[in-house]
């Protein structure tokens, strides 16, 4: 039996992993251990990913580009991102805290929130089960994290970034409005630099600033969200832990294309690989959808784009693909492109039953079917049109809204 004071009316542990991505790499390959390695999208890639805590020491950040990085520290190792590597690892850490507690959100690939509000009873007081995750991730993958704990979401968020690596931070329930006070507003995660320009320009600047606002005034020009925010700054955020992942509003891939592309050939062989992405995922999830936005991102910093309907809905890449040559067509008229876009809109689940008036092409069907059990078993694009053989696309990455189980788990 524990003994404990008083349970707290409400406890949160965020788990933010040291490092993840670098951390893995120097765990299955231990001769990179204690060295500074940068994570690339594949070998060819040129923007940092993420770092170890090695080449942070030299001033490496994520999002620098490696050839500047290497100016910083010529003996910078690069490693090719392995994202179902790291999609693996994520699942068996969040497998490891749910049994802890039900109560658990996935952030992202590598932070967690943890309610552990209702098990203080069980564990103990909320340091001493924010003691047994770091034991129990440890034990797990033998990779150090950071933890935070206060009474709510945004503070805890905040105390696990104050003692990076391996940190542990305890920011009483009871202290966090004090804790806060002389905290610049955009530390805060969720409050960008759109919100922040906002809040300046009415002289909120610090956390402790927010007193002399009025909440309705965020309301009113935010909403919820600025209700939220008003909150967050006094250390009483009152989002819950959600446990529960959403039914997807749109499922999407785009792509940084080679610089100066404006070869008309390749960019509609980009558009090609896009929809079929977009379209094998819809698949995997049994979804199908009828609108879709297609957009060339041009060298003048503009979106050419246009949300464009199928007849019917789909998921099979030819009819999505249709679209693309259709957009590229009627919009394109030569400007350089530097990423592009096709995302399906709204999808909803699959029609298992027919529509009177629609034909049923079994032959496509049957052949989507078998090129996912292939592509499944072997890997993404072993089987592929012809016309995009031959051609050289760098990995898939992990997006941050990436969740271990329902529609988010594609990578």
């Amino acid at each position: 039996m524990f003994a404990m004071s008083k349970p707290w009316s409400r406890a949160i542990i965020l788990v933010d992993m040291n490092a993840f991505f670098a951390s893995i790499e120097q765990l299955d390959f231990p001769e990179l251990s204690g060295k500074p390695i940068a994570v690339t999208n594949g070998s060819k890639g040129t923007c940092i990913i993420t770092c170890s805590y090695e080449a942070r020491s030299f001033g490496i950040k994520t999002g620098m580009r490696l050839y500047h990085a290497k100016t910083l520290c010529p003996h910078l190792i690069q490693r090719p991102s392995r994202p179902q590597r790291y999609a693996q690892i994520s699942n068996v850490i969040m497998q490891a805290l749910y049994n802890i507690t039900p109560d658990l959100e996935v952030f992202s690939v590598d932070e967690a929130f943890l309610d552990v509000t209702h098990c203080q009873r069980l564990h103990g007081s909320p340091i001493e089960i924010g003691q047994m995750v770091k034991k129990k991730i440890l034990e797990t993958i033998n990779i150090p994290c950071s933890i935070g704990i206060s009474g709510d979401k945004t503070t805890a968020k905040y105390a696990a970034k104050l003692q990076k690596p391996n940190g542990f931070t305890v920011i009483y329930p009871w202290e966090a409005k004090q804790r806060l006070r002389n905290v610049l507003v955009t530390d805060l995660c969720g409050i960008a630099e759109g919100i922040g320009s906002f809040l300046a320009q009415r002289g909120i600047h610090f956390c402790g600033d927010m007193e002399k606002l009025p909440i309705g005034v965020l309301a009113k020009r935010f909403g919820n969200l600025g209700r939220r925010i008003w909150y967050m700054c006094q250390g009483l955020d009152p989002e819950p832990v959600t446990t529960t992942v959403n039914q997807p509003k749109s499922i999407g891939h785009g792509k940084v294309l080679p610089p100066k592309s404006k070869d008309k050939k390749l960019i509609v062989t980009y558009l090609q690989y896009m929809c079929e992405k977009v379209a094998a995922r819809l698949r995997r999830h049994n979804m199908e959808a009828q609108t879709f936005f297609i957009g060339l991102y041009t060298q003048n910093k503009q979106w050419i784009a246009d949300k464009i309907k199928l007849a019917i809905p789909s998921n099979d890449g030819r009819d999505i693909f249709k679209l693309c040559k259709y957009f590229v067509r009627k919009y394109w008229i030569g400007e350089i492109v530097r990423q592009i876009q096709v995302t399906a809109l709204h999808p909803k689940p699959l029609q298992l039953q027919l529509d009177l008036f629609t034909e049923f092409d079994g032959r496509r069907y049957t052949l989507n079917k078998v090129v996912d059990m292939i592509n499944n078993k072997y890997g993404e694009f072993s089987m592929m049109p012809a016309s995009l053989m031959n051609q050289s696309f760098s990995p898939n990455v992990i997006a941050p809204s990436w969740q271990p189980t329902g529609h988010r788990q594609s990578i």
